[in-house]
């Protein structure tokens, strides 16, 4: 029988949640690593067994860690990333100068053809490569080398490269997006990059509609479409139809367009789940009702979703790797908050249930379909 595993960060530890295809019963294995800030998990989707985490502490530094089973044990592997190249420096927009420095993980990608392939996205705003189980680390050092590196500034949470999208159809492409730089493209593996920002209205910076410097929250591509993009930015919710090369807004009838987390359907390639937040200084939600937001229409029209979350004296956030979507017949979706609740759809949308509660702050949920 089909089933599912949640992978759950946290700030105080990972846990792993597994149920049958029915979804309503759940198994909880954790806290791993208790105490330490787990930013991100994810399993590989070649080897369902393979998992890699990101560890984080202000004692010991980064740390990788890895499973082969599921996540029942786990190993560190390599903590050293080489950079080809000199790492250099940044400059803000005021013009001065930043030195560029190795904080934490935010994302992690594993291959879609092989489970030793994973990229690391860092702050500073970096793209690593390891070609063996995470062992040891290779910068994409012309992502960094792009000429407008020196533009890029930091999101209130860092200049972190946290969204890491593989194109199923063209091993050679490559979509990242960094806070607050914008998104980028490569066509070649990860020598040159593009950015791809045409359309993105920002009006906290300089040059509102400049090539680069946008605060991209997330970036979501449902597999059969690598060409459609979807984007929740600072402010707005915004699509791409030619591979990022031009963006349009889709925020419609949403109450606020602020937000973190955007995912898609797993077999509705234009059924989108958004969670909007107030605002860019109060993160949570519009009068502390939870409401995940669908569209059906791949944007603009948009629906509430509230059974089973709660509509009243709810301030909590949904960060932006912190929702995922199953691949069973009925589409599961799952968010978790920074009050430590995992929420879990097994329609759709349509009711919402917790299935973990109290847990610390989630930093992110990763979800393996598994058969």
């Amino acid at each position: 029988m089909s089933g599912v595993r949640v992978l759950v960060g946290t700030k105080k530890g990972a846990f792993v949640l597994t149920s049958d295809g029915k979804r309503k019963q759940w198994e909880v294995s954790g806290p791993h690593f208790g105490g330490w800030e787990m930013y991100h998990l994810k399993g590989s989707p070649v080897d369902p067994a393979r998992l890699y985490a990101s560890q984080s502490t202000g004692w010991h530094g980064q740390l990788i860690q890895r499973s082969n089973d599921g996540g029942k044990t786990w190993e560190p592997v390599g903590n050293k990333f080489a950079y080809d190249g000199v790492p250099g420096t940044h400059q803000w927009y005021d013009g001065t100068p930043h030195p560029w420095e190795f904080k934490r993980v935010w994302h992690l990608e594993p291959s879609l053809t092989d489970p030793d392939t994973v990229y690391a996205g860092v702050e500073d705003a970096a793209l690593f490569r390891s070609a063996d189980g995470g062992q040891s680390w290779q910068e994409l050092s012309g992502l960094r080398g792009h000429g407008s590196g020196p533009r890029w500034q930091p999101g209130a949470g860092g200049m972190c490269l946290h969204t890491i999208i593989l194109d199923p159809s063209d091993p050679q492409r490559i979509f990242i997006a960094i806070s607050a730089a914008g998104a980028f493209r490569t066509d070649d593996g990860g020598k040159t990059w593009k950015p791809i920002n045409q359309g993105l209205h920002s009006l906290y910076i300089p040059d509102p509609t400049a090539e680069v410097g946008h605060c991209v929250h997330h970036i979501a591509m449902h597999p059969s479409r690598p060409g459609v993009l979807f984007m929740q930015k600072h402010w707005d919710v915004m699509r791409s139809d030619n591979a990022g090369d031009s963006w349009q807004e889709i925020s419609g009838n949403l109450p606020t367009d602020f937000g973190f987390a955007i995912d898609i359907h797993a077999h509705e390639p234009e059924t989108l789940y958004v969670v909007p937040i107030k605002s860019d200084s109060e993160h949570y939600p519009l009068d502390g009702k939870l409401r995940v937001y669908r569209s059906r229409t791949g944007g603009n029209e948009w629906e509430p979703l509230t059974k089973g979350l709660p509509q009243r004296d709810c301030y909590v956030n949904v960060l932006r790797d912190a929702m995922a979507v199953d691949s069973l017949d009925k589409c599961g979706v799952y968010f978790g908050t920074t009050g430590g609740q995992v929420y879990a759809s097994a329609d759709a949308g349509d009711n919402w249930s917790p299935i973990v509660r109290d847990l610390p702050a989630v930093f992110s949920v990763e979800v393996q379909t598994l058969s």
